[in-house]
């Protein structure tokens, strides 16, 4: 569904991607870890058009990303992506977070759009909380909106950018636990996250960067037991431990 190819990318004479290529296929869930600065959240920003790149193509549903022929915004409307720092409106009720994207966006109306906003904010568990702003709910709460608000744009896959590292940690488990739903559903998702428990319980792949390179992409289990570069195995000890 997602294929990667040489994708580079620089600020100014800063690398911060460097001949990335994977490929993620249809349900699969890849994790994406590495030290701080390695370039996991740029990696799943170029995807779906949030970064430019400078080398490299990407193929999203057969689609090109930045290709001159793409519309690039209808491309991300089919992308879900949910951010560190939950990006909701705080001048907006939780009903209308989840609905204005789907009006203005994929022209649905107002009664359909919130049919389906309410769909998924009851499977994240809040239905009672419809009426209610973002800074009535706590942290964890917010997350599971947002997660919400990007089911209901119907995306063929969810990008996560560390969903839980902005969490206090007796929330982060609420927001891991509907990422698990979600992923035992079938959704293809790229999660940047240091969870190693969420890797390990339902991750296909791990993919491991460093300095803007991937310098491994491998199944779970081989990252678990037999990690095969030394930086990985040094980064593994240290998450671990």
């Amino acid at each position: 569904m997602i294929t990667l190819e040489n994708v580079s990318k620089w600020y100014a004479d800063f690398r911060v991607l460097n001949d990335c290529s994977t490929k993620i296929e249809k349900s699969n869930v890849v994790v994406v870890c590495g030290p701080s600065g390695s370039g996991k959240s740029t990696l799943i920003k170029v995807i779906n058009g949030l970064e430019l790149f400078q080398k490299g193509r990407i193929i999203v549903d057969g689609i090109s990303v930045f290709d001159s022929k793409t519309n690039l915004s209808k491309l991300r409307s089919r992308i879900g992506m949910v951010f560190q720092s939950f990006e909701l409106f705080p001048h907006l009720t939780i009903e209308d977070n989840l609905t204005i994207a789907q009006v203005k966006v994929l022209g649905r109306k107002r009664g359909d759009a919130l049919e389906r906003g309410l769909k998924y904010l009851d499977r994240v568990g809040l239905m009672a909380q419809r009426h209610k702003y973002p800074a009535q709910l706590s942290g964890g709460q917010q997350q599971r909106v947002a997660i919400a608000r990007a089911l209901s744009m119907d995306p063929i896959a969810m990008l996560f950018d560390e969903p839980t590292s902005a969490l206090d940690p007796e929330m982060i488990n609420e927001v891991l636990d509907v990422m698990v739903g979600l992923a035992q559903d079938g959704m293809t998702m790229i999660v940047v996250t240091h969870e190693m428990g969420f890797a390990r319980r339902v991750a296909d792949r791990v993919i491991v960067m460093d300095q803007g390179a991937i310098i491994e992409d491998c199944s779970k289990d081989d990252f678990f037991d037999t990690p095969r570069s030394e930086r990985a195995r040094d980064f593994l000890a240290k998450i671990l431990h």
